[in-house]
């Protein structure tokens, strides 16, 4: 975990900015472009990796080309409002590899899925014998997603 008092300063923002963008960089490439040797890099990223700063290193797919072309916006609201029924409902959305973004939101909804499916049937079948079965479910609402105007996982 990042210490309270762990700042990033320009030099951090720079080789986040870069392996945002590209993660296969290697330290020198890096190093060369931030004007920084290589030891002292490596050993910024090795801190920000160790602190949390950095969580993972990942390929972004499009989701096309793997057959994954429908993406589906669920909102869900749960019949009751305790940390049993929440925390049953977390354990079981979690499990399921359809759902690749899942928020706890505020308003009308309890919570928010991000679904990619093959198709309208794929989906139907996934929400009506997966999603559906779980407990606790009081009210759904689907938002199916006709085009991608921006998506991106760089924060900086």
């Amino acid at each position: 975990m990042q210490p309270e008092n762990y700042t990033l300063d320009e030099k951090d923002l720079s080789i986040l900015r870069l392996l945002q963008k590209d993660a296969k960089l290697s330290v020198r490439d890096i190093s060369t472009r931030i004007n920084l040797s290589p030891t002292p890099t490596h050993e910024r990223i090795k801190r920000m990796e160790k602190s949390g700063v950095i969580k993972e290193y990942t390929a972004v797919l499009d989701r096309k080309k793997v057959n994954k072309g429908m993406m589906v916006v669920c909102m869900i609201a749960l019949k009751a409002h305790n940390k049993k029924e929440a925390t049953l409902f977390i354990e079981e959305v979690s499990k399921l590899k359809e759902v690749v973004e899942f928020y706890n939101i505020s308003g009308d909804f309890d919570f928010m899925l991000k679904i990619l499916a093959p198709n309208m049937d794929e989906f139907h079948d996934f929400f009506v014998n997966k999603l559906s079965e779980i407990e606790g479910i009081g009210q759904t609402k689907s938002i199916f997603v006709m085009n991608s105007i921006k998506e991106s996982s760089q924060i900086l």
